[in-house]
């Protein structure tokens, strides 16, 4: 399954990470909870960012060639 994660669109990153979100809205969710669902959401974001940092770069070297 980690490989399928691995793989997840940016889009479907995004949208985990706003699924993530929603259970950190949530008042009856523990604390563990909360810091599980921080951890998971913050590494969905990061992922997301490096994907959109690589397309960028991509589309420089295309605009440069």
């Amino acid at each position: 399954m980690a490989k399928k994660e691995e793989n997840a669109s940016f889009e479907t990153k995004l949208q985990s990470a706003k699924e993530t979100l929603e259970i950190l809205m949530n008042q009856d969710i523990t604390l563990e909870e909360s810091v599980k669902a921080y951890e998971k959401g913050m590494k969905e974001l990061q992922e997301a960012q490096k994907m959109l940092q690589d397309a960028q770069i991509k589309i420089q070297e295309i605009k440069a060639s």
